[in-house]
This record gives C-alpha cells, sequence and structure tokens, in this order.
C-alpha cells in the first residue's frame, strides 16, 4: 500500500491531506505526486509532497527490534 502526503498552506493555515493507493497502483501515486508539484511550481500553497509504502506481505515488524548478546556489528572505517 502507499500513501501520499501533501500539506495545503492557505491564508497562513496548514492543512495535511493523504491519500492512499493500492500496492498495484504505484504508477498512479507518483502521476498523483507530480500533479502536486506541479501545483507547487505554478505557485500554489502546495508543500510536503511526500510517499510512503507498506508492503502487506511484509515479514517482521518494521523498524529495529532488540538484538541479542551475540550481537556484534561495528562499522567499518577506512
Amino acid at each position: 500500500m502507499y500513501m501520499v502526503y501533501w500539506t495545503i498552506l492557505e491564508d497562513g493555515a496548514d492543512t495535511p491531506h493523504s491519500q492512499a493507493f493500492d500496492t498495484s497502483e504505484m504508477i498512479p501515486a507518483m502521476t498523483f505526486m507530480e500533479g502536486l508539484r506541479k501545483r507547487q511550481r505554478a505557485g500554489e500553497g502546495v508543500c510536503f509532497i511526500t510517499m510512503s509504502s507498506e508492503h502487506p506481505d511484509s515479514v517482521g515488524h518494521p523498524g529495529v527490534d532488540v538484538t541479542g548478546p551475540d550481537y556484534d556489528w561495528k562499522k567499518r572505517r577506512r
């Protein structure tokens, strides 16, 4: 699933908006975002245009989980 988020600035007020798209609708979601960006470039008060995704068949929970005592990751530096 995809969610497109944007904010409309009118008369000093910020109004957040969102629209959902199905997992199979990435191209329509991106087309919708481009329409918002065109409005923004034309001078309308559209800002903070972004898209987020969450796959319904994802394995595990998003984010960081607790690590065990055997976890020993180190960033390699040169």
